[in-house]
């Protein structure tokens, strides 16, 4: 049957990009990504309705009207109260140590996708992560993962691209990645798969306690 495939991660550049985003779950894949603070989202209690048939000739309207207007994942962020915000490990570090911050999750449609390009409105989880020590929040993401996705698990997914930032840097960096001068889509293939085998090599060298070797 194979491996359940894993959400799809990626920055602001492609998080803000509805199109983007529509295409993954059209693809039935699921993702998390990262977007501005200024997007637009309806908040929770946002009613939709289809614009009455007209007797007048001509293609009917089927774009979803909401009875509110959007607000930006920000201003949204402020006005929640202070039970939607939990206190959650993101990460385990090698210790076995938990690293928290402060998270919220909101069930949201995004604005664009609805007002702009016509689409079925499409709840998504909204994440906020906006820590105790700042005076607003740090960060966002938008997700389809499922309604009864557990909080926890959404934010460590959230924070997990920076670790996959870290590791390209590795890859990169230490093992060549971006060292290939090749003309050939083969070779540019065969490259791109031998370096990350490397860096899984490595990194289970790294995890594996050390064995005393032999005289």
């Amino acid at each position: 049957m194979g491996d359940p495939r894993a959400p799809i991660l990626a920055d602001q550049a492609y998080g803000d990009d509805t199109a983007f985003r529509t295409g993954l779950h059209d693809l039935k894949l699921t993702y998390l990504v990262a977007v501005s603070p200024q997007l637009g989202v309806f908040e929770p209690g946002t009613g939709f309705k289809a614009p009455a048939k007209s007797a007048r000739p001509g293609r009917p309207v089927v774009r979803h009207r909401p009875d509110r207007k959007p607000v930006s994942v920000s201003a949204l962020a402020r006005e929640l109260n202070p039970g939607a915000w939990q206190t959650l490990p993101y990460r385990t570090t090698k210790a076995g140590e938990e690293v928290v911050s402060r998270f919220a999750f909101v069930r949201v449609w995004a604005a664009n996708a609805v007002e702009r390009r016509g689409e079925e409105p499409r709840t998504e989880w909204l994440i906020i992560e906006w820590p105790q020590d700042t005076e607003a929040p740090t960060d966002y993401w938008l997700s389809n993962l499922p309604e009864d996705s557990e909080s926890e698990h959404l934010a460590r997914l959230a924070r997990l691209r920076w670790t996959i930032e870290l590791d390209y840097r590795q890859l990169k960096g230490e093992l060549g990645l971006d060292h290939y001068e090749g003309r050939s889509y083969p070779g540019f293939h065969h490259h791109c798969a031998l370096v990350p085998c490397a860096h899984a090599f490595l990194t289970l060298e790294r995890l594996s306690p050390k064995v005393r070797r032999p005289d």
